[in-house]
């Protein structure tokens, strides 16, 4: 396993993170269980995701809505970085616990709010079992997508 771009979000990925719409995020997701990378980045939509692999469902989880979205062009490397703020899950199981295999982020469209609608942008390992204690996903320095 490692990280990887879902196809439907190859050449796209940079615009998605622009948010071009008016009422768009980009959301984060945690898998339990997560087929292997190159079944996993064939989907295209984030139903498509969960009909083959399992959402967290630890103690105190939810999805949530990235923050600190930044698109950063860089004409020197001729390179586009997309980059969010770390992301944390509070008191992250104790009751229910999970071990975690994937952080998925997605592209929410304006008015969606059905699975079916939102988009799986990137995959990203995400080995941790919950505790109770809280847990974050630290984003690379370079962010979480790049394109060139």
């Amino acid at each position: 396993m490692s990280n990887g771009v879902f196809n439907i979000a190859l050449g796209r990925g940079a615009y998605y993170a622009t948010l071009p719409a008016a009422n768009d995020s980009l959301v984060v997701a945690l898998l339990k269980v997560a087929q292997a990378d190159d079944a996993l980045r064939d989907h295209d939509t984030l139903a498509q995701v969960l009909a083959a692999n399992t959402e967290a469902d630890f103690t105190n989880y939810a999805r949530k809505t990235a923050t600190g979205v930044l698109v950063t062009v860089n004409d020197t490397t001729n390179l586009v970085d997309v980059d969010i703020d770390d992301i944390t899950w509070a008191t992250a199981g104790g009751a229910l616990n999970n071990t975690l295999a994937k952080l998925i982020i997605c592209y929410k469209p304006d008015t969606a709010s059905a699975d079916s609608a939102i988009i799986p942008m990137t995959h990203h390992d995400f080995v941790v079992t919950t505790d109770g204690s809280s847990i974050t996903a630290q984003v690379a320095a370079t962010g979480f997508f790049r394109a060139s």
